[in-house]
């Protein structure tokens, strides 16, 4: 996977555990797709604070998704979700669908 796809994944589950300011530079970033020179120029701080922050967001989501693995058990159950599917059954396909939708 892509490591900037991936910390948009990660992202997802462990945002709240960040900082305002990491939410903040990680979204512009990683979701709005903005350079470290068009962040530096959107919050006013110098390139070499928003480049620190950046990777410092990086290690600290790997390192939750090492402790806690969320992402990795929503990959798994997503491929058995996909298994359960191919089975074909209404009442195993409407659990399925029920359990997506809790994901």
């Amino acid at each position: 996977m892509i490591k900037h796809a991936r910390i948009t994944y990660l992202l997802d589950f462990y945002r709240p555990l960040l900082t305002p300011h990491q939410q903040t530079l990680a979204a512009l970033h990683y979701e709005e797709d903005l350079s470290i020179t068009e962040i530096t120029e959107h919050t006013q701080s110098s390139r070499a604070a928003v480049h620190e922050t950046l990777k410092r967001v990086e290690v600290v989501l790997e390192s939750y998704e090492d402790a806690l693995k969320l992402f990795e058990k929503h990959q798994q159950r997503k491929t058995l979700y996909a298994q359960l599917s191919a089975v074909n059954h209404p009442t195993v396909n409407d659990i399925v669908t029920k359990l997506d939708d809790l994901e």
